[in-house]
């Protein structure tokens, strides 16, 4: 799966993200995420990945294979993107 399209639905999802997409592979079907938002303040992270999976989560197992995900708050980030 192109990683644009993955970055354009979460980005539909959560409009304040930021997230760094990384292809672990090189074959763009296995990938670490890591994406902070404010919708995630508040919730468990098994929510906060719920909610990446609803934006996602069609094709987590098919054209993703693997998916490695990190959700923080915005104020969390420590990621240079």
């Amino acid at each position: 799966m192109d990683p644009a399209e993955i970055k354009r639905r979460l980005l539909a999802e959560f409009p304040d993200a930021r997230c760094e997409l990384i292809d672990l592979t090189g074959t763009s079907d296995h990938y670490e995420l890591h994406i902070a938002s404010d919708v995630f303040r508040g919730l468990s992270p098994i929510r906060q990945h719920r909610l990446v999976y609803q934006a996602i989560g069609q094709d987590v197992g098919t054209a993703i294979h693997a998916l490695a995900l990190k959700t923080y708050l915005p104020e969390a980030w420590t990621r240079s993107t």
